[in-house]
């Protein structure tokens, strides 16, 4: 499956994203990879064209920055890929383990690994509303809001496509 499809399908029909809980792990990641990547590219984006002297008063830590920009630039865009990698990561997570409470209490099937999956492609929305917001300089405690909302109703959909538990 193409990851384009797996974007598409992210944004508009989160009844797929159950059955997307047994895709090979190897493409939930590579899919989790790529927003990743966009959200790191416009962070650096935001960083580069942010960054001048207005956020130093200074004239020696600015003129001092100015000279070590081509240093400067290429450690800041591994940090941010690093702390946006660990950051969406356990957001994941934490979904996960919120979608797996769910389940039980929706009296679902679900593994954790499976709910990890359906988390990971839920978290599309949050995750470019939260690039959108950026451009508002919306609030960001409303922006947190609105994606769990968003994200957690995404799961609860998928969850409702997953199987029963047998009863006992």
């Amino acid at each position: 499956m193409k990851h384009s499809q797996l974007f598409i399908d992210s944004l508009f029909n989160p009844k797929k994203l159950a059955a997307y809980r047994i895709m090979p792990i190897g493409k939930v990641i590579q899919y989790v990879f790529l927003l990743i990547t966009v959200v790191t590219v416009f962070s650096f984006g935001q960083f580069t064209t942010g960054f001048s002297e207005d956020i130093f008063n200074i004239d020696g830590i600015a003129d001092y920055l100015d000279d070590i920009q081509w240093l400067l630039y290429p450690f800041a865009f591994v940090f941010l890929f690093i702390m946006t990698s660990l950051l969406i990561f356990a957001r994941i997570s934490l979904y996960a383990l919120a979608g797996y409470v769910l389940a039980g209490a929706m009296k679902r099937r679900g593994e954790y690994r499976h709910i990890w999956r359906t988390a990971a492609f839920a978290v599309t929305w949050a995750t470019l509303l939260s690039i959108l917001f950026s451009f508002f300089r919306f609030s960001d405690l409303w922006a947190t809001m609105i994606g769990i909302f968003i994200t957690i109703g995404f799961i609860v959909i998928a969850l409702i496509k997953y199987p029963k538990q047998p009863k006992k």
